[in-house]
């Protein structure tokens, strides 16, 4: 099969899409015989920035020679962006050969889409003689595939509501689940100022250092960059290239990891000003230029939102502002929708259709929006190409369009954005 194929075939061969659990790709982990996948592993959980953590931590990384495996999800446009070595994605020839190693170690045991990638993954990067590899979380923390692995560090972002019916109803039984990648007297950094009492707790209980944002490091603004400062230095830095708000306390947070491997990494400011200014990440706040500019942004729960938000209202364009939007159907849509009211003129709700189960007509959406939206200029798309279309048809030179809500919703727009007109 080629991977076209084998991406089908890891769709159908479990019943369900999501189901936490480590015994069954434990089994077959252990099938495989998987090395330790480098020689240092840094595992990232938390709500929203986990993936520019990664960004920053690899970039940093390389710009130190160091050689790097990443492995990230969803994708955006192509599978292959899940798992990179050395800052490329890698082919298809390579995922392939490891797709037929699991299938071949699984047997009888049935395996998420999830479960079989991450396996995958580190089947990859076990064959390579890595210095570094980052494993970002897919969901939680505790029962997520990817803490098969004892990471040599932990990286946790923030803890925001998200995937409630798999996590809980509040931060601190989120954090709890969350906190499960800790491991005794491995290090713990904690990106946000305010985290849940239950995190720290369970710190604590494992036995892991905790280095946090607040505390254990600082960062602030300065001048046209930034300051990051802990106990032992104090280091100024270009801004990242990434332009949430939020990527300062990503940026500081992968700063932070560094100086808390031990044994230290051959990192110094020089590598860690090149990687925060380097590292790109499609569907981040990416501002495409021209007349009438579009902003992609995966934002897709409220705390994302509200990041959203905050650089729409330092970032005023001088005309209007138009809306695409269209969510997952298991995504609190009322409250990203309310983050964003005040900086929206025009919504355009479109229907995703390639999400598999989460998958939600335009016609659900309106149901749930409807009376947030009432006093809006709404209108209705099928898809988010169409509804794209009809948004920069409405637009004049100066306008703006921002479109976010999933990563299904920044890929149809880039893939419809690439077709020429």
């Amino acid at each position: 099969m080629n991977l076209t194929q084998w991406l089908e075939h890891l769709q159908r061969i479990h019943p369900k899409e999501v189901e936490l659990g480590l015994e069954r790709v434990g089994q077959v982990a252990a099938r495989l015989a998987l090395g330790r996948p480098g020689a240092r592993v840094i595992s990232v959980a938390g709500t929203n920035g986990k993936g520019s953590t990664v960004a920053f931590i690899e970039a940093i990384a390389r710009a130190a020679g160091l050689r790097t495996g990443a492995y990230t999800s969803p994708h955006l446009l192509r599978y292959n962006e899940r798992v990179r070595i050395d800052g490329q994605p890698v082919d298809d020839a390579a995922l392939v050969a490891a797709f037929e190693a699991v299938e071949a170690a699984r047997g009888e045991v049935s395996l998420t889409y999830f479960e079989f990638g991450t396996l995958a993954a580190l089947w990859l990067f076990a064959r390579q003689p890595l210095d570094l590899v980052v494993l970002e979380v897919g969901l939680g923390g505790r029962l997520d595939a990817v803490n098969l692995v004892d990471a040599d560090l932990a990286v946790i972002t923030t803890v925001a509501l998200d995937h409630t019916e798999y996590l809980g109803n509040d931060r601190e039984s989120i954090a709890r689940e969350k906190a499960g990648i800790l491991r005794p007297g491995k290090p713990l950094v904690i990106g946000e100022l305010d985290p849940p009492d239950t995190l720290l707790r369970e710190a604590e209980r494992v036995g892991a250092p905790v280095l946090r944002a607040g505390r254990g490091f600082h960062f602030q603004p300065q001048g046209p960059g930034w300051v990051f400062q802990d106990e032992r230095d104090r280091i100024e830095l270009p801004l990242p290239a990434l332009r949430a708000p939020a990527q300062l306390a990503n940026a500081a947070a992968a700063i932070a990891a560094f100086r808390a491997l031990l044994p230290p990494l051959p990192v110094t400011p020089e590598h860690l000003a090149s990687g925060i200014g380097s590292a790109q990440l499609p569907g981040r706040m990416q501002v495409i230029p021209g007349p009438v500019e579009i902003v992609l942004d995966i934002a897709h729960n409220p705390q994302a939102a509200q990041q959203l938000a905050q650089w729409l209202q330092r970032n005023r364009a001088s005309g209007a502002t138009q809306a695409v939007f269209a969510a997952l159907a298991d995504k609190d849509v009322a409250n990203e929708v309310a983050a964003l009211m005040a900086h929206i003129d025009i919504w355009h709700l479109a229907g995703l259709s390639g999400a598999g189960g989460r998958a939600q007509p335009v016609e659900l959406l309106w149901q749930k929006l409807g009376a947030l939206l009432s006093r809006s200029l709404v209108m209705r798309h099928a898809s988010v190409a169409v509804a794209l279309e009809e948004a920069r048809r409405a637009s004049r030179a100066g306008d703006r369009i921002v479109v976010f809500g999933s990563f299904h919703t920044v890929a149809e727009a880039l893939q419809a954005l690439d077709k020429p007109a």
